[in-house]
């Protein structure tokens, strides 16, 4: 039963009404979660490039690091959960950077957390066992690392030393053998929009 609140709900560009506070897996579709991350982007939005790095971009990077890390080919479902392990964002529209989310306190991480919630029910994707997070979060991390360096311009020792994230970047750009273009470039939005559904699409009907 939907909770009696003030109005929280957003329009989808599908016309589609996603209640923010209480959430259903039917609120959105998958167009309107790709282009929400496709316009959500990391790093408050700073970037070396002309363009910021959306959070459809980095999602793509973290599946395709843990497609390159493993021995034999990921099952569907795993794919799946690396891509949409950011969805909430863009369903809120807003990537929070990580030095803030201790003044947003306990509403604001309930309020992702109901989103979460959602899309791991629309989309069947089971909870992180410790184990599997533990490997998730190695991947997050390098990435997000690899993009400080070559997205945003922070060094590798203000990576250490002031962003706090002791993961080593890595060089070579994982989305480049997949898509060209130039290293760490950020994708405009219609483009990201466009390789993250197709993805979305692909890993759901393999499931």
């Amino acid at each position: 039963m939907k909770m009696n609140h003030a109005r929280a709900w957003v329009r989808m560009p599908s016309g589609k009404r996603l209640d923010l506070l209480d959430p259903t897996p039917f609120d959105w579709d998958d167009a309107d979660l790709a282009l929400g991350l496709a316009r959500t982007y990391r790093w408050g939005g700073h970037s070396a490039w002309p363009l910021p790095l959306s959070v459809a971009q980095h999602s793509i990077t973290v599946m395709q690091l843990r497609r390159l890390w493993s021995a034999t080919p990921l099952d569907p479902v795993t794919e799946l959960r690396e891509l949409l392990h950011d969805a909430e964002e863009g369903l809120l529209g807003f990537d929070c950077i990580s030095v803030l989310k201790p003044f947003l306190g306990e509403s604001f991480r309930e309020l992702s957390q109901r989103l979460e919630t959602a899309v791991f029910r629309r989309y069947g994707l089971p909870a992180w066992t410790r184990a599997e997070h533990r490997v998730h979060k190695r991947a997050d991390r390098i990435a997000a690392a690899s993009e400080a360096v070559h997205v945003v311009g922070w060094s590798r020792q203000e990576v250490r030393g002031i962003l706090k994230i002791r993961s080593e970047p890595v060089q070579d750009d994982p989305l480049q053998a997949l898509y060209g273009g130039r290293p760490w470039e950020p994708w405009p939005p219609d483009l990201a929009q466009e390789r993250f559904l197709a993805e979305l699409k692909r890993l759901i009907n393999a499931v």
